[in-house]
């Protein structure tokens, strides 16, 4: 399999939305996000990326199928909870680069596309003059029941990319978990680096 990996702009970014939207289902359906989406949630929710002049999507593409993305957003354009997380850093929100999600179909895993994923956000970010990128993870409990067994968390994966958690910098989202009747509030611990 031959994976191109490529930053979207303008209209070519709003063309991949929906295959976006799909994968972001697909994938985050799994540990540690649980997350029974639906395309009408979806469509309203990348709207960010449409609707940002500085937004991007990075597309990772088996021909012309997409396999796997990553999005990004100046701070201040993302969820206003995730920048209010940020009120008593002292952290100006027109300084960072919000890193959203990576999202990556199984077979295509382990080939270094998240650090392609990564490399095209920051290079984005820096372009743009920010001085930090960050992103958040979910938090859930060790003991949760849906938690595979064999899950391996990305934790060492972002250390080596210089990320650190952003000790008490906390959001909240909801969103509905596959299994449930509606939608819950989840913890997102965010993490950042210096670029």
């Amino acid at each position: 399999m031959s994976v191109t990996v490529q930053p979207l702009t303008g209209a070519a970014l709003e063309a991949a939305l929906d295959d976006l939207a799909r994968l972001r289902i697909a994938v985050f359906r799994d540990w540690p996000y649980l997350y029974d989406g639906d395309l009408y949630y979806e469509r309203r929710y990348l709207a960010t990326y449409r609707d940002s002049p500085e937004a991007l999507v990075v597309g990772a593409f088996d021909g012309a199928r997409l396999v796997g993305a990553a999005t990004g957003t100046p701070m201040e354009d993302h969820a206003e909870e995730f920048g209010a997380a940020f009120a008593a850093t002292g952290l100006a929100l027109s300084d960072i680069f919000y890193c959203a999600e990576s999202v990556l179909l199984m077979d295509y895993r382990g080939r270094g596309i998240g650090h392609a994923f990564f490399d095209l956000r920051e290079a984005h970010a820096r372009r743009l003059g920010r001085r930090r990128s960050a992103f958040c993870r979910v938090v859930r409990p060790e003991d949760h029941p849906a938690r595979p067994a064999d899950y391996r968390p990305l934790d060492p994966f972002w250390r080596k990319r210089g990320y650190a958690p952003l000790e008490g910098v906390m959001a909240e989202y909801s969103w509905k978990d596959v299994g449930e009747a509606k939608e819950t509030a989840k913890p997102m611990q965010f993490w950042i680096k210096a670029l």
